[in-house]
């Protein structure tokens, strides 16, 4: 840590740097529990940091920070969260941010450009904290000693490139791109493996290609640390502001002063910090009087190596940790592998940018204290590590195992360090035998790379002795620990042990150690997979002493191979060849070579063409400007939501929990303040009230705002906030879509939402050779995850009017709603949106309360109001997808051929309309992908206390393409034969097509379905594949595969939608649209087709107007009837508008373009223009497109294959390779839609592999933070990942031919969950073969959507290491 300097030289102010600037703050000016991501957003212009979940557990905010240690004369550079890092701890420290890394004044960084080239940027909320990512392992990479890499290229590797942005999330992109950007920097990448980009072309050299890439040399870094540092006193600083004080002791006395002082003082509240990262997850709701920060105790960070072991002091770094452990080659062969191996286990805690400032000491307190679920309290217990404490003044020595099982201790309780001993054999007593030490750890968790808290840890250390004259190893000691599994802290299965040493190990033996380990890891009443969790651990120890015992081969299922004289010998390479196998190698390389397989249109220049996205550079800078991210207005308030927790009741009052107001407390607003009528959304669909007025609804339905100075107190306060109910003489609550059934609570339906049934169900009742009868399927639902929360920003204007600036798809909604909510005229209220940080629907109708709850505070109060949703708030009110219910009858022939189908589905809308009524024509419509003779529905929408649910991505269609599937899967299974052929034999003809669909089928040559379907299997291999998976699973008892091939039919709806397009004097190009661009894409494809239609009059062609147009905000005063962005055909509505006012613009300046080219002979654009202007050409000309009745609806065609590796030991199920081909007709953009295909189908892996959105009782959401709701991550998408975009010809009736890609690619990830089907279908098989009997049922069972892996395993059986070890016995 450098020297510390004497008490009297500490600090009385902070002084740090933000990129390259100075701050220096006094006691006065901060408040020590301020972190540092509030502090850059409120007090600086850097406003790239990004508030996503204030957890950690996103990326969102990431920011390089860098410390000059005087004493090596060395920098060290390390990614952290703002969010949890606390300013008060960075005296002396130097913050990158993403504007830092690169930007537009000083120039862009190659990472933001290649980001832009790779087509890797989104909606762009968590581009920066990606940049971020990436240039800390950049700067880390140049400084070791790796050999120079060839010009242009860093030393990273493609490993560390992926690693670095593992724990980053993104919601948009389904991340391939951002890791081939990533990738294109390392020193080993192939360059064949990156993939598509506006760099080079296909057929290019890698010279070439390298020769395009934006130029990196690590030596022209921006990265410099400023020198006015490095003359800064290196000790932590002193404060005291407002009765807060803030210690930073140079030493373990001083620490004990401050703690005796604090004692004194009757116990002051005070917490201990290191890196704050438990803050993330035991989320803090009051402020400390006293904050000690340890880091500068050169005691609490000391490291010790001596042949007795590793001491490291408790303030060490988790990152520090690994690097120290695994530079372990002093120590012996053992103790080496030992360290090595507790080192690989602690880089799955978290996420780098968290183990980077989260200390060991500190995540065991979490441990000890609260319980926390901590890989590094199980992973030291069996190798019997030591731990320091102070208590006072006193200091003791306790082995891990005692410090754990004491009662927590009090915040007086220092940890100072721990020690992890050297591991050495006992002495061989006999020349006739082979001893050798033993020790694993093992993890089970929704994500291979960390960033998720494991079901089970584990980890087991064994001296094991072989017999050179018997044919059996045993155990001379055993120690297994398991954690994690809701016990109060890991434990040791001493019982187990015990039964185990100094027997020789046999299958038998094995079986009878693992029906006792039954009895011990056994977790406790209530919590979720607690059977899931027994069996894990049971899994575990089964793939620890398998390899030893005598007949490997048959135990481990091929996975060993060897004779029994070489167990011992090759235990660490059998071991690592069954963690390959079982669990994935130790960090392999997350993907691997993928292809695009891509078609550019040249028929309507730059149409057709993979331009970069607009605003893609200032995206990765964070330049890019989101609603939380426009300057705080003076005099500016925040909000926050007070929330009902019950799901219905009378709302009697609201109180504080503290006697006198919050702190910062402005005023609390209900429905009495509202001057209009108390609207929370209005829409066709229906309405929403902002306030509850007497009744509370639903659990998470809106009572109050509270209004505060900041939005931290504001949420504050909100949690304060405590609410009276009164539940006398109601009714209770309607939970379920079968209360609602039986209590007549539905919503009524209108005639025109209502979709057509399809031919005679009884005739084709009658025409099948067998029938499934009232089958039932229930799903759950999904929330959306944008990564920007709600938000918005309220302005009082003059003449009684409001400016609102909203993250919105729906700007008009959100106008007309306010409007009547303030008792205003339509015309007084202007809403703005420029850019959203990802929608899906969520910002859609959902959006519209929170704009509507800050104008109102901002009308009452006569004060700007903002609000920006705290992440838990947001999971609990957002609704998300519709939950159903699905019961289904289906007629079939012997062939599989299915001649009718009958439907009665039930859909919980939750308690107010919101969008619910569209649900069933989205879901018949995606149904409808197969011809099933004829299709009859009941489908009843269910008014339910539980959240409005509203529209997400696919929303209907996601649900129905899953629907459809399991029916097709279940009459599969019913006539034993291959899926697939079912599949095949269902698929519509032309014929069929117009049956069902009437006119949106379209032209014969439109239906490219079964070009597809065709093509999709050569290119794929999937009929070689599928041979290879059935060779591949007869060889493998503990891994299964599967494969699996889906087509999509979708239908979309084109809306009418407006567009302005405007000429400035100087030639530049303005334009208005009504659509919203949150990510999809949809301002870069206006730009382009204004640059097409202004350039059939510019001489010279289209390229040059390209840079000249700007597409601005939507206001819905300056472009009325915008209507609402969604549904896939916004870009494409909004294209066409654009091209309308194009044609009248043309048409304007034709006859001037000819007259001057006849008087000139040539013609500049800006002259044409300027010309114009002179003689009062109206240059500026607005539009309503609308589509004809030929043209509304449209079908939209793909199909996808996926294959699977399911882990029958943990349920793990790993994406081996998809293969997509889409059809876009003439893609306005193919980067943009490749871009929209992959980003769909990985949100739609979410919902049928990860997310669970699960609620209590109340129908209060539980899942709501990232520490327990799972998006997809880059380590859980398909690791080869194929597209191809069919360019399928001229569309007549289409926008330029081209067709949508938001949504419908998104019911294609249906294939994960049926190949997923398929793998655990033959380890049913397999266990049926161990009962000894052919059981009809293994065959024939449902897999639950989301198919996580506690689902996954109990389908693959969660007894079936006990059923296989009492099979082998029997068959020996």
């Amino acid at each position: 840590m450098g020297e510390v300097a004497a008490s009297e030289e500490r600090k009385q102010s902070l002084v740090f740097a933000i990129n390259g600037e100075r701050f220096q703050l006094s006691d006065s000016d901060v408040d020590p529990s301020i972190t540092l991501l509030d502090f850059l957003r409120s007090r600086t212009p850097f406003k790239s940091v990004k508030l996503g979940c204030g957890e950690g557990g996103c990326g969102a905010c990431i920011v390089l920070l860098s410390k000059y240690d005087p004493v090596l004369d060395q920098v060290k550079d390390s990614s952290v969260s703002s969010c949890l890092t606390l300013v008060c701890s960075l005296n002396g420290c130097s913050i990158t941010t993403a504007e830092g890394v690169g930007n537009s004044k000083d120039g862009f960084h190659p990472i933001q450009e290649r980001f832009v080239g790779f087509h890797a940027s989104q909606c762009g909320f968590c581009t920066p904290g990606m940049c971020v990512s990436v240039f800390s392992a950049l700067v880390n990479a140049e400084k070791t000693n790796r050999p120079e890499p060839r010009p242009g290229f860093s030393k990273l590797t493609v490993t560390e490139a992926e690693k670095a942005i593992a724990g980053n999330l993104c919601r948009c992109t389904g991340y391939r791109p951002i890791a081939d950007a990533c990738k294109s920097f390392a020193a080993d990448v192939d360059m064949e493996d990156l993939g598509y980009n506006s760099f080079w072309k296909k057929g290019e050299t890698d010279e070439e290609k390298m020769s395009r890439l934006p130029a990196y040399n690590p030596h022209s870094s921006n990265l410099k640390f400023p020198e006015f540092l490095k003359k800064e006193i290196k000790a932590g600083a002193d404060l005291a502001s407002k009765g807060y004080h803030w210690y930073s002791p140079s030493s373990i006395e001083k620490l004990q002063s401050i703690l005796l002082k604090n004692e004194a003082d009757h116990g002051t509240s005070m917490k201990i910090v290191v890196g704050n990262t438990g803050a993330g997850y035991y989320k803090e709701l009051q402020h400390y009087d006293t904050y000690i920060d340890l880091k500068h105790i050169p005691d609490l960070s000391v490291i010790v190596k001596d042949q007795t072991g590793i001491e490291m002091g408790a303030a060490v770094t988790i990152s520090k940790a690994i690097e120290v452990l695994k530079d372990a080659s002093d120590f012996p062969l053992e103790s080496k592998t030992v360290f090595e191996k507790i080192a690989d286990h602690m880089e799955k805690i978290a996420s780098g940018f968290v183990r980077n400032s989260g200390s060991v000491g500190g995540n065991l307190m979490m441990a000890q204290r609260k319980q926390f679920p901590s890989d590094i309290a199980t992973i030291l217990l069996p190798v019997d590590a030591i731990v320091n404490i102070m208590i006072g003044q006193k200091l003791e020595k306790l082995t891990l195992e005692e410090f754990l099982g004491r009662p927590p201790l009090d915040s007086r309780a220092i940890l100072l360090s721990i020690k992890i001993p050297s591991c050495e054999l006992t002495e061989d007593i006999s020349t006739e035998t082979d001893t050798k030490l033993l020790f694993e750890t093992y993890r089970a968790a929704p994500r291979p790379l960390g960033n998720a808290l494991p079901y089970l840890n584990a980890a087991f250390l064994a001296e094991v002795s072989f017999s050179r004259n018997s044919t059996g190893a045993s155990l001379n000691t055993c120690r297994l620990s398991f954690g994690a599994y809701a016990s109060k802290h890991p434990i040791r299965a001493r019982n187990v042990e015990e039964f185990l040493i100094g027997k020789v190990l046999s299958v038998g033996l094995l079986y009878e150690a693992i029906k006792l380990l039954e009895t011990t890891v056994i977790p406790k009443d209530g919590i979720s997979h607690s059977a899931y969790k027994s069996s894990l651990a049971v899994g575990f120890l089964f793939e620890f002493l398998s390899p030893l015992v005598n007949t490997p081969d048959q135990i481990s299922g091929g996975l060993c191979n060897g004779d029994n004289s070489s167990i011992l010998r090759d235990y660490n390479s059998k071991i690592k060849d069954n963690n390959d196998k079982l669990n994935g190698t130790k960090f392999p390389t997350l993907l691997s070579s993928s292809k695009q397989n891509i078609q550019s249109g040249d028929d309507y220049p730059p149409v057709g063409q993979p331009v970069n996205k607009v605003g893609a550079a200032i995206q990765a800078s964070g330049e890019a400007v989101f609603v939380d991210d426009i300057p705080a207005p003076g005099n500016c308030l925040y909000g926050a939501f007070v929330y009902s927790t019950e799901p219905l009741a009378r709302v009697k009052s609201i109180t504080f929990k503290s006697r006198s107001p919050p702190v910062g407390f402005n005023a609390l607003i209900s429905v009495k303040d509202i001057p209009g009528k108390n609207l929370g959304s209005t829409s066709v669909f229906g309405e929403e009230p902002l306030y509850a007025d007497e009744f509370a609804q639903f659990a998470g339905d809106r009572i109050a705002f509270v209004v505060a100075d900041t939005q931290k107190h504001a949420d504050l306060a909100a949690n304060l906030a405590v609410v009276d109910y009164d539940k006398e003489n109601l009714n209770p609550p309607i939970l379920s879509v079968e209360e609602a059934v039986e209590r007549g609570s539905f919503l009524p339906l209108p005639p025109f939402v209502l979709p057509q049934q399809v031919g005679d169900f009884s005739k084709g009742m009658a025409e099948a050779d067998r029938q499934i009868l009232s089958a039932e399927i229930k799903l759950g639902s999904q929330y959306y995850f944008y990564m920007e929360t709600q938000t918005a920003l309220a302005m009082p204007d003059e003449d009684n009017s409001m400016v609102v600036y909203s993250s919105n798809q729906c700007p008009q909604i959100a106008q007309e709603t306010i409007a009547q909510c303030l008792g205003l005229p339509v015309s007084n209220v202007r809403v703005i949106t420029r850019r959203l940080g990802g929608g899906f629907g969520g910002k859609s109708i959902r959006a519209v309360s929170v704009a509507t709850a800050c104008a109102v505070a901002a009308y009452k109060l006569q004060r700007p109001v903002r609000m920006y949703v705290n992440r838990k708030t947001d999971m609990i009110m957002a609704g998300g997808r519709h939950p159903m219910k699905i019961t289904y009858s289906v007629g079939f022939k012997e062939s599989g051929k299915i001649t009718a189908l009958k439907l009665d589905i039930l859909i919980d809308s939750g308690a107010f309309p919101d969008v619910s009524i569209i649900i069933p024509g989205g879901i018949i419509g995606s149904l409808k992908k197969y011809d099933w003779g004829a299709l009859n529905f009941d489908i009843k929408v269910c008014k339910t206390n539980r959240p409005s649910r509203s529209a997400m991505r696919g929303p209907g269609e996601v649900q129905a393409s899953f629907i459809a599937e399991a029916i097709i899967e279940h009459v599969a299974s019913t006539l034993s034969v291959e899926v697939d052929t079912v599949r095949s034999i269902n698929l519509h003809t032309y014929n069929s097509l117009g049956f069902f669909f009437k006119s949106a089928a379209g032209e014969p040559l439109e239906y490219t379905l079964p070009a597809i379907w065709d093509q999709l299997a050569t290119s794929s291999s999937f009929h070689q594949r599928t041979e290879m998976i059935q060779e591949f699973n007869r060889s493998n008892k503990w891994r299964k595969r599967g494969i699996s091939r889906v087509p999509i039919i979708q239908e979309v709806t084109v809306r009418p939608t407006p567009a302005k397009v405007s000429i400035l004097s100087d030639g530049s190009i303005v334009v208005e649209v009504g659509g919203v661009d949150m990510g999809q894409g949809l301002w870069t494809k206006v730009k382009q087709v204004a640059a097409y239609g202004l350039g059939l009059i510019k001489p010279g062609g289209t390229e040059e107007l390209l840079e000249k147009v700007r597409v601005i905000q939507s206001d819905t005063l300056s472009l009325i009837q915008g209507g609402f962005t969604g549904g896939s055909t916004t870009s494409e509505s909004s294209c066409e508008a654009v091209r309308l006012c194009c044609n009248v613009l043309v048409e304007r300046l034709t006859a001037l373009k000819e007259k001057l080219m006849e008087e000139m002979g040539t013609l500049e654009w800006e002259a044409l223009i300027l010309q114009a202007y002179q003689i009062s050409v109206n240059l500026s000309t607005n539009s309503l497109f609308i589509p004809d009745s030929t043209s509304v609806h449209y079908l939209n065609y793909g199909a996808a294959v996926s294959e699977v590796e399911v882990n029958l030991l943990t349920g793990e199920t790993t994406i081996l390779r998809s293969d997509i081909i889409y059809d876009c007709g003439q893609s306005l953009n193919p980067a943009v839609d490749l871009g929209q295909i992959e980003g769909a189908y990985v949100q739609g892996i979410g919902f049928f592999m990860f997310e669970e959105y699960p609620t209590d009782s109340n129908g209060l959401v539980t899942a709501n933070g990232t520490w327990s709701y799972k998006i997809p991550t880059l380590d859980t998408i398909p690791k080869q990942f194929n597209v191809e975009i069919l360019n399928s010809g001229h569309h007549q009736k289409r926008v330029l031919s081209s067709k949508a890609s938001g949504e419908p690619p998104l019911t294609l990830a249906v294939s994960v969950h049926c190949a997923t089907r398929a793998a655990i279908l033959e380890a049913r098989k397999q266990l049926g073969s161990w009962n000894g009997i052919d059981d009809p049922n293994s065959t024939a069972f449902q897999l639950e959507v989301p198919a996580v892996m506690p689902v996954v395993k109990e389908r693959c059986g969660l007894d079936s290491v006990q059923k296989f070890l009492r099979w082998t016995m029997g068959t020996k």
